[in-house]
């Protein structure tokens, strides 16, 4: 009996090793099938990419022939919105475009919509760390510190800092003295806490419990608060003015003079009589001049308000994303239009 026992043993560990053998076989047979299927279609999901940016190139070049609508707005074609008025944008589906052994769809925004952080002034960067929650007397040194890292010269401002201040730090670095290329850079400045650049994560504060029937407020989080982001006011792909028919409130408060009320007054009187953005309804400004109508605007101020607000975009961030069989990339894409025979492919990526 023992013996016979230890036989038995040994077979049920052989079996077990066995069918863990050919698990991992059948896991790696799986994996490789997976990868083989994936790169046979590789070709197809760059020419699939490729063509949903030239049809979002297509799409902002029409939208410029458009008679009649002398601005950009997000009722139009490009943006979702239920206006293509002519012939050529009337035709053209964004969703789900057959083609060859699958289908894409395209996603434009329009880069406008906020204010290219490059071009920021102390007003302004002091006003959106405002709206972030930012202290003001930790407001003064973050402004310095980012026109510090942006600007060319290696001489820091009075709250400021420079290379002496990065190199001091473990690991060390450089500041960069060039415009920002990428938004998250932000994050090596002096300051800029990533609360700041993402707001606050609000699902960690105050978060109820119940204890033996009764509720108890259980805080997780202990650091500042910040109702705002500032990724959502600052971009650094855009030209030097926002696009009075696309910000947000939030990016329109990030200018002197604007306050939320009067933000709030923009948005109703481009939204129409629905108060909503993208529908047919819509009235976009056709100018800046039709700012002086807007309650809370200063007539008087609306020549200075060209210098920052427009009624046009110029470059439009595209996402296509391509589903072949089920499988799904998405390609992202800057383009530039300049006017419709002049639209741009600046770079691609898969996301």
């Amino acid at each position: 009996h023992r013996r016979s026992g230890i036989a038995l043993t040994i077979v049920m560990l052989g079996i077990l090793g066995l069918a863990v053998l050919a698990g991992g076989f059948a896991y790696s047979v799986n994996v490789e099938t997976t990868l083989a299927r994936n790169a046979s279609h590789d070709h197809d999901f760059e020419w699939m990419g490729r063509s949903g940016v030239e049809l979002a190139r297509y799409v902002v070049a029409q939208q410029m022939l458009v008679q009649n609508e002398p601005y950009d707005s997000l009722n139009q074609k490009w943006a979702g919105g239920p206006m293509g008025t002519n012939d050529a944008l009337a035709a053209v589906s964004l969703t789900d475009v057959r083609l060859g052994p699958g289908t894409f769809t395209v996603k434009i925004t329009d880069c406008e919509r906020k204010f290219n952080l490059n071009v920021a002034d102390t007003s302004i960067l002091q006003q959106a760390l405002k709206l972030v929650g930012v202290d003001v007397s930790e407001a003064s040194q973050i402004s310095d510190s980012i026109l510090d890292w942006i600007d060319l010269d290696d001489q820091p401002r009075l709250s400021g800092a420079e290379s002496d201040y990065y190199l001091g730090l473990n690991p060390p670095y450089q500041a960069k003295n060039g415009p920002l290329d990428d938004l998250t850079e932000l994050m090596l400045i002096r300051g800029v806490a990533p609360e700041m650049f993402t707001g606050t994560d609000l699902s960690q504060i105050d978060v109820p419990r119940s204890v033996t029937g009764r509720a108890l407020v259980v805080n997780k989080y202990t650091g500042p608060i910040y109702t705002n982001a500032l990724r959502d006011m600052f971009t650094t792909t855009s030209v030097r003015v926002v696009n009075l028919n696309t910000a947000s409130a939030l990016v329109l408060q990030v200018f002197p003079g604007i306050d939320a009320n009067t933000a709030q007054a923009i948005l109703a009187r481009r939204a129409g009589l629905d108060g909503q953005d993208g529908t047919e309804d819509d009235t976009p400004f056709r100018s800046i001049g039709e700012l002086g109508g807007v309650p809370g605007i200063n007539p008087q101020a609306v020549p200075q308000m060209g210098r920052v607000f427009s009624v046009r975009s110029a470059v439009y961030e595209v996402a296509v994303e391509v589903d072949i069989g089920g499988h799904k990339r998405t390609m992202v894409a800057l383009i530039s239009r300049a006017n419709p025979r002049d639209v741009r492919t600046l770079y691609t990526h898969w996301k």
